[in-house]
């Protein structure tokens, strides 16, 4: 890190239009891709990291290197994931002062993280790209991988499902699993302007506190969200409706529901964590 007082920050409009024209880059819509060019959102995010000294941090999909650099110069040993194959090159050249930081080609969903993070713990940063969150997101938690923190930029419409409470209409399947493995928190908003381009939809930041133990113990993690799964296959139906049209045994479906207490005319968005984990549970008393 020794060259980094005198690195340009890439967080900025100038710099970053200088680097797009020097290496003659054009945005793919196809891979999702605005560039930050906010300093203050990079530094938010660092901060909604707790980055310190040290802290060892993969970051998803980092362009240009704007966030890359503002972990690396709060002190982060960065594995940066990139899938555009234009990039690592250019990362080389935008990134020459740090010597924290290494760049792996590769699609994340692809990428074997254990073997390139190893078995310590670590923390995840990424401005991930909008039409792939979700399943981005979750791969990294259905893994049980050693994750401390999951600081990411995703779509505001994104955000407000994954920290919705029962009972409204952004409380679904993500919002469960989500809450399942982790404390979820939205900590900035970021409005177009921060990017080039401009996208056209409002973004934030949220910051996901992965539990050491899921908030609610269930026998059979597969069952559970297979249950919620099922529930908000069918939103406008009842329960009990839909938990038969999503595959559970019909024959089971009335059973397990009194077994939970729960009343088989509510609909799935209802349920809280704790009454998903009983009716799952039910199911498996009775598999």
């Amino acid at each position: 890190m020794s060259d980094k007082a005198i690195q340009p920050k890439i967080a900025s409009r100038e710099v970053t239009t200088h680097i797009l024209k020097a290496f003659g880059l054009r945005m793919s819509k196809k891979l999702g891709q605005n560039f930050l060019i906010d300093g203050s959102i990079v530094q938010g995010i660092v901060d909604a990291a707790q980055i310190e000294e040290g802290d060892r941090v993969l970051e998803i999909g980092p362009g240009i290197g704007t966030l890359t650099q503002g972990l690396a110069e709060a002190g982060a040993d960065v594995t940066a994931v990139e899938l555009d194959k234009k990039l690592p090159a250019v990362l080389a050249e935008t990134l020459k002062g740090y010597d924290n930081v290494r760049i792996v080609p590769g699609d994340i969903l692809k990428v074997n993280i254990p073997e390139i993070m190893g078995d310590k713990p670590f923390k995840v940063a990424a401005n991930l790209p909008y039409y792939i969150t979700t399943p981005i997101l979750m791969a990294l938690l259905e893994r049980h991988l050693p994750i401390t923190h999951m600081v990411t930029m995703v779509q505001k419409e994104v955000a407000l499902r994954m920290v919705a409470k029962p009972g409204g209409k952004d409380y679904g399947a993500l919002s469960v699993a989500v809450q399942y493995y982790t404390d979820p928190e939205i900590v900035l908003d970021v409005p177009p302007r921060s990017f080039i381009p401009a996208p056209e939809v409002d973004s934030v930041v949220i910051a996901c506190k992965v539990r050491e133990t899921p908030a609610v113990q269930v026998q059979d993690e597969k069952m559970f969200f297979r249950v919620v799964k099922a529930a908000f296959g069918q939103r406008r139906k009842t329960l009990a409706n839909a938990l038969k049209g999503g595959g559970l045994p019909k024959e089971q479906v009335r059973d397990a529901m009194e077994r939970a207490g729960i009343d088989p005319t509510r609909r799935g968005e209802t349920l809280s964590l704790n009454e998903f984990a009983q009716l799952a549970d039910a199911f498996s008393d009775l598999a």
